[in-house]
């Protein structure tokens, strides 16, 4: 019972407060592992999407609990679990739009899975479980420059279909207009007032979810492809170009 008080208490003062956000999350990543080991019954070390999305999931269980919820542990519990369902099933809608056997180029290329050799399947994968440990770890160290950590980004990501849009439109013209960028970089903030004028979308807009376009901007200027690849799926409607 005392144990439990400590954490909500620890809960509460996380609320508006970013870096003891960012060390109860870290205090509880054993915790977070075993949630999605318990629904994958594979290590999450190995599964970089659903470590994510249980990571991104405990933040969001902080945001909302309350002490009505009853226990916070598992409140989150089911929260990841809520969210890594709600993943499976969007994978699932998009692996069934494609064909593993799908061939690229003239007729005679061979399907592209098949130009990898079986014995160099596993290397290749733990070699990309490095790599995207590696790019989320320098993403991570670039946005606390701009006051931005990963822990908070899904909850100043946009909740409905039309400001989405709105901010794909808004980073679009950004992509387009290299200028925008350069000065997001040079200066650590988002030139607001050029991006309102050429993107036409309204300052509340980009001001409340200032965060996430700031994320957006970084991914698709800075060479992190493989983060890159795994939003392909996401955002290939809004049109984000490399």
């Amino acid at each position: 019972m005392q144990n439990e008080h400590v954490i909500i208490q620890k809960v509460y003062d996380s609320k508006d407060d970013m870096h003891a956000a960012d060390e109860l999350i870290r205090e509880y990543m054993p915790f977070i592992k075993s949630e999605v080991f318990k629904f994958t019954n594979k290590y999450s070390e190995v599964l970089q999407d659903e470590h994510s999305i249980a990571m991104l999931a405990f933040h969001e269980a902080i945001k909302g609990y309350s002490k009505s919820r009853g226990s916070f542990l598992n409140y989150a519990s089911l929260l990841i679990k809520s969210r890594l369902i709600d993943y499976q099933r969007k994978e699932k809608r998009h692996y069934n739009q494609l064909s593993l056997d799908e061939t690229y180029g003239d007729e005679e290329d061979t399907a592209l899975i098949d130009t990898i050799p079986a014995d160099n399947v596993d290397v290749m994968q733990e070699h990309n479980v490095q790599a995207t440990k590696e790019e989320i770890i320098e993403l991570s160290n670039q946005l606390r420059q701009y006051g931005v950590s990963l822990s908070d980004v899904a909850d100043n990501s946009p909740k409905q279909d039309r400001t989405l849009e709105k901010c794909r439109q808004a980073i679009n013209y950004a992509i387009e207009n290299r200028e925008i960028i350069d000065e997001l970089l040079r200066t650590k903030k988002l030139p607001l007032t050029s991006l309102v004028n050429g993107s036409n979308v309204d300052r509340k807009t980009l001001e409340r979810h200032r965060k996430y376009i700031v994320t957006m901007l970084l991914i698709y200027s800075n060479g992190y492809e493989i983060i890159r690849g795994h939003l392909s799926h996401i955002v290939r409607k809004g049109g984000y170009q490399a």
